[in-house]
């Protein structure tokens, strides 16, 4: 209705997957990553999990584009089968003649007929499940025994479950001990974040010609709030607010107009997104109240008998005694939340201003956020712990909130004795660390510079230029050197990744993705912009 109105080309938030407009966010580049890993490897089992509508069937479907031409593919896509079923699903998607009568040995058979044939002319065998977490404890054995049918040094067939988190849980019980033992790779699709959520809804407007502007920042904050970045319930907001806003015939949507959407698309998408802050500033104020009361009332215990009500005598007193102590906290100049709070709501430090300083620093002033990867530089927008921005050890964007509608960016440039330092308009700001810590909310942006431009993840049995220059980092630091200087991501290689990332607290996946990648560069001289920080 609403698409000659906007002058787009085609619907862009429709919530079936459409290639055209695949958006490859960070996690879901590292999931792919995952799966092409695990197919590489032959046999055994893939892992991939996440919530409702995280896009893992989007994944799969760019897995399969770039699944190699000597692939064999098995995709199930209902789960409620019982082991003949299954088997016999199996049969139809490869083309395998059976006989419907067959019992589940005979089907095997045919399968296994099916997949050393193929072996033997260079060809291997994926079997896909979708929704495995529905998959019964009898036919998940049945799963596992398929991994047996091998040769003498290869598995014949691979297997990637996907499913919900539930699948996860389910992995873990004693009676599939020896199905997990068989998962070599494993991943877990997380919601896209804020900054992701404002890309990924810009990518689907760009992808149908229409304006980015069509949806401002504070619009794409507050459909990341109310869809916890779930791509299938941006793409439902999106199209109701943008529908919305044909109806009152206004060209852009507004915040109204979202609320709205929320409510016709699911109202308890509101309440979920306002409950636990209400909560929250309800729980704050009383704790600021008590921590007034204590404050202010006098050290000595209160007349025997006195109930919990102070007499007007008792409150004078208490005036008395808190009127130095408020003095006092007037002359002192580190009054934390104060001080911060006030610098941002007067001077409103904006994302862009952030990012032209962080170029700076770069020696790339004319970049644009929208462009970091398609320079020298590239970039990483996370969300994280304290000491993950500090182990990094990179100049880094913080997102400071004082409220739901109101987010302020900041350059951290470093810490000095304890409390960080910022970059603004040229000037060097320093706030506490503890006020600091009360208004952001984990989400940073930063800048690093590959060894391999261009190359920002790399998984095992890959060959790249960036192996080389792991292999010599490994080597110069006295962490791994076996003399080889061979471009392939090994099996000895991905071990000693391994074990890197677990002594920097990374996830041990064994592949090369930005953190790691930049607690490697942490280890090399250069002269690189990085964090100042002094006790």
């Amino acid at each position: 209705m609403y698409q000659d109105f906007f002058h787009l080309t085609e619907l862009p938030f429709t919530i079936s997957p459409d290639p055209h407009f695949v958006y490859m966010s960070s996690r879901h580049q590292e999931g792919l990553a995952h799966l092409l890993y695990g197919i590489r490897q032959g046999g055994g089992f893939v892992s991939l999990t996440g919530e409702v509508g995280t896009g893992k069937t989007t994944l799969c479907e760019c897995l399969l584009e770039q699944l190699p031409e000597e692939v064999n593919l098995a995709l199930v896509l209902n789960p409620k089968l019982d082991a003949v079923d299954l088997v016999a699903t199996m049969c139809d998607e490869l083309g395998i003649d059976y006989q419907p009568d067959m019992g589940i040995k005979q089907l095997v058979d045919r399968l296994n007929r099916f997949l050393l044939d193929g072996h033997a002319k260079g060809r291997r065998t994926v079997l896909i499940i979708d929704e495995a977490q529905n998959l019964s404890f009898d036919v998940l054995e049945q799963v596992r025994l398929l991994t047996n049918l091998e040769t003498s040094k290869h598995k014949l067939l691979q297997i990637i479950l996907v499913g919900q988190p539930e699948l996860q849980d389910m992995l873990q019980l004693p009676r599939l001990r020896q199905l997990n033992q068989r998962i070599t790779a494993r991943f877990h699709l997380r919601p896209l974040n804020e900054f992701e959520t404002e890309q990924y809804i810009h990518h689907r407007l760009k992808r149908s010609q229409g304006e980015t502007e069509l949806f401002s920042k504070a619009c794409c904050r507050r459909i990341h709030q109310l869809s916890n970045g779930v791509p299938r319930i941006i793409n439902l907001l999106c199209d109701r607010a943008m529908l919305g806003a044909y109806v009152d015939e206004e060209d852009k949507v507004s915040l109204p107009h979202i609320h709205q959407a929320a409510l016709e698309v699911d109202e308890r998408l509101l309440q979920h997104c306002e409950s636990p802050r209400m909560k929250i500033l309800l729980l704050l104020l009383v704790a600021s109240l008590i921590g007034a009361l204590v404050y202010h009332l006098p050290v000595e215990s209160p007349p025997a008998g006195a109930g919990y009500f102070a007499e007007p005598a008792e409150l004078e007193l208490a005036e008395e005694t808190a009127v130095p102590v408020e003095k006092e906290a007037e002359d002192r100049d580190d009054i934390p939340e104060l001080k911060l709070s006030q610098f941002l709501a007067k001077e409103k430090p904006g994302l862009t201003s952030a990012f032209s300083a962080l170029m700076t620093l770069w020696g790339v002033p004319e970049i644009e956020i929208q462009r970091c990867k398609d320079s020298r530089i590239s970039c990483l927008a996370d969300q994280g712990q304290w000491q993950d921005v500090l182990t990094l050890n990179r100049p880094v964007i913080l997102e400071l909130q004082l409220s739901d509608d109101e987010r302020y960016h900041l350059l951290m440039t470093g810490v000095e004795n304890g409390r960080p330092v910022f970059l603004h308009n040229q000037d060097a700001l320093s706030f506490p660390l503890f006020d600091v810590l009360q208004t952001w909310r984990g989400l940073f942006f930063l800048a690093w510079q590959p060894p391999e431009q261009g190359v920002t993840l790399v998984y095992p049995g890959q060959s790249s230029p960036a192996i080389l220059w792991l292999r010599q980092q490994f080597e110069k630091n006295a962490i791994y050197a076996e003399g080889s200087m061979s471009p392939l991501f090994d099996q000895k290689l991905k071990a000693h990744v391994v074990a890197f990332q677990r002594q920097h607290y990374l996830e041990p996946d064994g592949i090369l993705g930005p953190r790691t990648f930049i607690h490697l560069l942490n280890m090399d001289g250069s002269d690189l912009p990085r964090l100042r920080v002094e006790n």
